[in-house]
C-alpha cells in the first residue's frame, strides 16, 4: 500500500480527550456571566465552532445577545484555569512514524489557538503546524480549515485527494469531504455507522488502530 501524501488531524476527540477541559471552562464562564448553571452540552454541537456553542448555551436562557461575551469569557477561563486534556492512544506512535517517513502533518481545529498551544506544550506533542478557530473566516463544517492547513504544509490542490484527515465529528468529516480530502473517522464521539454515513472512508476507535492499520500495509 502506498502511503498518503499527508495527514491532517482534528484535535479534540482525535488527539486528546478534552471534554473536561472545555466543559469546565464553559460552566465557570457561564456561572460568572449569568450566575446560573449551564445546560448539558448537546452532542449535535460536537466539533462546531465555539461561537455557535456559546450561542446555543445563551439561547437556552434567552440571552442570545450575550453570545460574544460568553465566547470570550470561556476562552479566558480555558486559558486561566487550564486543565491539561488527556492524550488519546496512538498519537506519539503516529507522529514519530510520520516524522521518520518525512510525511507532512498538522492540526486544524475549531478550538481556540491558545488552547491548542497550551495543550501541545503541556503534553509535549510534536505538532508544529497548527490552526485554530481564529485562523478561519468560516470554521468547520466549511472546508477552509483543512485547505488552509494543507497549503501551509506546501500541498497543492492536486494533492488533496491523497491526504487523510482524521475527524471524530460529523462537522469535521463534512469539512474534510468538502476540501476534497479523505475523511477518516475516529469513534470517540460518533458511531462507525454515523461517521461512514457522513462520508468517512475508513473508521477506527483511535489513532492507535489507524497507525497499526497503516504500518501493517507497508
Amino acid at each position: 500500500m502506498k502511503l498518503p501524501k499527508g495527514f491532517l488531524f482534528d484535535f479534540d476527540g482525535v488527539v486528546v480527550d478534552s471534554k473536561e477541559s472545555h466543559n469546565s471552562a464553559w460552566a465557570s464562564a457561564f456561572k460568572e456571566l449569568f450566575n446560573s448553571e449551564i445546560a448539558p452540552f448537546p452532542k449535535t454541537h460536537a466539533g462546531k465552532s465555539p461561537m455557535i456553542i456559546a450561542e446555543y448555551f445563551c439561547s437556552v436562557i434567552g440571552q442570545e445577545k450575550r453570545t460574544e461575551e460568553l465566547f470570550y469569557l470561556k476562552d479566558t477561563h480555558l486559558d486561566k484555569y487550564f486543565k491539561v486534556p488527556k492524550l488519546l492512544p496512538g498519537v506519539r506512535e503516529f507522529t514519530t512514524f510520520l516524522s521518520k517517513k518525512n510525511i507532512s502533518y498538522g492540526i486544524a481545529s475549531n478550538a481556540t489557538k491558545q488552547f491548542l498551544k497550551n495543550s501541545i506544550h503541556h503534553l509535549n506533542l510534536e505538532f508544529t503546524t497548527i490552526f485554530g478557530v481564529q485562523d478561519y473566516i468560516k470554521p468547520k463544517p466549511a472546508p477552509e480549515a483543512y485547505i488552509t492547513l494543507a497549503k501551509a504544509l506546501n500541498f497543492k490542490e492536486t494533492d488533496f485527494k491523497d491526504i487523510w484527515v482524521f475527524e471524530d465529528s460529523l462537522t469535521g468529516v463534512t469539512a474534510a469531504k468538502l476540501a476534497g480530502m479523505i475523511p477518516i473517522g475516529i469513534t470517540t464521539q460518533y458511531s462507525k455507522e454515523e461517521l461512514k454515513k457522513a462520508g468517512s472512508i475508513l473508521v477506527f476507535p483511535t489513532l492507535l488502530e489507524a497507525y497499526q492499520f497503516l504500518t501493517s500495509k507497508i
